[in-house]
């Protein structure tokens, strides 16, 4: 049998806090009652609601997959990163030929994706405003890594030891510029990153900004799972938070914002109803504030120490970028966000997109992207 620990000390661990009728529950209520108005900010992987306080109807925005532009230059992202995982595939199992069908297919889709590019795609039907008066870039930028690529699979299946780590660094990635390859692929693989991102920041900081919050009471939660699961589960690898904090003005105290990676999450496409999401909130509420019981408590439990203050490092060690043509710097980044599973891959972006977007007075259209705004790529797309 199953040992089972003596009911009277289990009645007394459940008085505090593990029951609905402990002591801790009972303060949390009393703390949700005080603050029912105070508005409260969730953030999760895909999506971020503000619950204004006082049964107010809750707001949403989206700023990832399912906003205009995401999947379109992340897709393109992905496109080297791919063939450096096709070499992979080879070294791990040089007798396996599973990469040759891979890579015909990648092959394939990456015409389709040539095919479909062109100017009026990113003007008139992606349409991101934060992209204004870069489409014809965009557009080039798409062909160029689409031809390149395209070009190398075809003479891969031919001379398959093309797809090996040394001559794909030397000839695709980290290549010097060239009349036959003017960028290299880590270029690429930084714009694209930079203006996805520049889109996010841009959008939901100006949503944060019309909200018009009483930063000084707000509570903020980054809740679920972002990115890969061993990703952004701090408030310095989770770049929502940074975000968040530089859209207050750095207003909101950082120790507002806690990241629950455990928490429940939601996402606009698949909404709980009415009822649910009054439930959610109060979820939200209940966790945010039974974790701020704790700090409260030792603040006053404690008075003769020294005050606790959370300080976080905001890019968490991220290789600064001393310029825009720094080509160490965002290589580095890029490794760092793949070999460190803690960080989201945007992070390789977020700090200096957020910075630099601040920086320039919300203008997207002023912010310099490495490997973007330094080079240039072939005119070669239709209207």
């Amino acid at each position: 049998m199953a040992y089972q620990p003596d009911a009277a000390f289990a009645g007394l661990f459940r008085a505090f806090t593990s029951d609905p009728q402990s002591i801790g529950a009972h303060l949390t209520q009393q703390m949700a009652l005080q603050a029912a108005d105070a508005p409260m900010l969730v953030s999760t992987g895909s999506d971020i609601v503000l619950f204004p306080g006082g049964g107010r109807a809750p707001s949403i925005e989206s700023f990832r997959k399912s906003t205009r532009g995401f999947i379109e230059l992340t897709a393109v992202s992905h496109l080297p990163l791919a063939l450096a995982y096709l070499a992979r595939m080879r070294e791990v199992a040089p007798h396996d030929e599973t990469w040759r069908s891979d890579a015909a297919r990648l092959r394939h889709h990456a015409q389709e994706t040539r095919d479909a590019n062109s100017v009026a795609l990113w003007r008139d039907r992606v349409a991101v405003e934060s992209f204004s008066g870069h489409e014809r870039k965009i557009a080039n930028l798409v062909d160029y890594t689409c031809g390149v690529t395209i070009e190398l699979l075809a003479r891969a299946e031919e001379a398959p030891a093309l797809l090996n780590f040394e001559r794909l660094n030397a000839q695709y990635f980290a290549a010097s510029p060239s009349n036959a390859l003017p960028v290299p692929m880590n270029d690429v693989m930084f714009a694209t990153f930079g203006l996805a991102f520049l889109d996010i920041v841009y959008r939901i900081g100006n949503w944060l900004r019309a909200q018009s919050l009483d930063w000084q009471r707000a509570m903020v939660l980054v809740s679920g799972r972002s990115g890969r699961p061993t990703a952004g589960a701090t408030w310095a690898s989770n770049n929502m938070c940074f975000l968040v904090w530089r859209a207050s003005e750095c207003v909101l105290q950082p120790e507002r914002i806690l990241v629950a990676p455990h928490a429940p999450s939601f996402s606009v496409a698949e909404l709980p109803d009415e009822a649910g999401l009054a439930e959610l909130e109060r979820t939200y509420r209940g966790l945010w504030l039974n974790t701020r019981a704790s700090i409260d408590v030792a603040r006053s439990l404690f008075p003769e120490q020294r005050a606790y203050h959370f300080e976080p490092a905001f890019t968490d060690g991220m290789p600064p970028i001393s310029s825009i043509d720094d080509r160490d710097a965002t290589a580095a980044r890029l490794r760092r966000i793949m070999e460190d599973p803690a960080q989201l891959l945007s992070n390789c972006v977020a700090d200096y997109i957020v910075d630099q977007l601040y920086s320039n007075g919300n203008q997207p259209q002023n912010v310099a992207i490495p490997g973007f705004t330094n080079v240039s790529y072939p005119d070669a797309v239709s209207l």
